[in-house]
């Protein structure tokens, strides 16, 4: 189930909890067996061996479904999005890495436990169930609040270096696959997927690698259009390991429905549209995002799922 965006609505009838910066899975477990599958898919349990450990542990042999984000923390325990990216990309990590980068899953639903199936049941009912469950480090189910200020709240999730915060009717049922206003996103910064399709020479420092990636996404024709330049935001490492995989997949055409008049003066490379990828920006006025910065590569959309963002002419708080 997904959210819209929107300020927090407010009231009795709505709980809030915070958004965490990390990658969103199901935890699916029977059997005796467990598996993480991501936002398309995708099974990704190889890259999170403790997390499904504990996962087995937790469900033994019965049924048990739970909605989560995967979070890597950083030594004050804010969630890094940019320490998540060393356990992403890789399928089988090691005692080291992940030693050096440990993860957590933090389960803000559950949609089945047993021969129950909950998603149906309303949003306190399966809170309580979720409560139920016997979580141990790595997993955690965080806090839900009723009856609060949310306006205070996303000043605490600011404080504490979250996303934001997530709205949730009290009443409201799961719809799996589903984008409902019943749940709402307030972040704190805009955020976006976008498809990487080219990118600028550097200069000074960045002369080896590049100097912006070039963003694009699919509008509701389904053509695939130029969004702006991401300059910011990536280390050094990172520079020299997204150069070696844009060369590896160069085009020599364009691959947007409409050129950009700047790209031959910028001497634009291209490249296959196939690398998804995070970026945070200030606001999007229906042509180029504003601000924009990367925050890293995803493996849990495919190009033709990251649309063009919606249209708000009010920056992000």
């Amino acid at each position: 189930m997904l959210a819209v965006g929107g300020a927090p609505p407010g009231g009795p009838e709505w709980a809030v909890e915070m958004k965490w910066d990390g990658v969103r899975v199901i935890a699916a477990c029977a059997g005796g067996e467990c598996a993480l599958y991501s936002r398309n898919a995708n099974d990704v349990s190889g890259s999170y061996p403790e997390l499904v450990a504990s996962l087995k542990a937790l469900a033994g042999k019965g049924t048990l479904i739970l909605d989560g984000e995967i979070v890597a923390q950083d030594p004050d325990g804010a969630p890094s999005f940019g320490r998540l990216q060393r356990r992403m990309h890789v399928a089988r990590p090691g005692e080291q890495l992940i030693a050096e980068v440990p993860v957590r899953l933090f389960a803000f639903d559950v949609l089945a436990i047993g021969d129950r199936e909950l998603t149906g049941e309303p949003y306190l009912d399966r809170r309580e169930r979720l409560a139920e469950l016997d979580f141990r480090t790595p997993l955690s189910a965080p806090p839900h609040w009723i009856g609060m200020d949310a306006g205070e709240l996303l000043k605490v999730a600011g404080e504490h270096r979250l996303e934001g915060i997530v709205s949730k009717r009290v009443d409201s049922v799961y719809l799996p696959g589903k984008r409902s206003g019943w749940w709402v996103k307030t972040p704190l910064r805009h955020r976006t997927e976008v498809v990487v399709a080219g990118w600028t020479p550097g200069a000074g420092g960045f002369g080896a690698t590049f100097g912006s990636l070039v963003l694009g996404a699919y509008d509701e024709t389904g053509r695939f259009v130029f969004i702006g330049l991401a300059g910011t935001g990536f280390t050094h490492t990172a520079r020299r390991i997204i150069r070696a995989t844009l060369d590896e997949i160069e085009l020599s055409a364009c691959p947007f429905a409409q050129r950009p008049p700047e790209a031959i003066a910028g001497r634009w490379h291209w490249v296959e549209p196939i690398l998804v990828g995070d970026v945070e920006y200030r606001e999007f006025s229906g042509e180029r995002l504003r601000m924009p910065s990367w925050k890293g590569l995803r493996t849990d959309k495919t190009p033709e799922q990251v649309t063009v963002p919606r249209i708000d002419p009010r920056p992000a708080g």
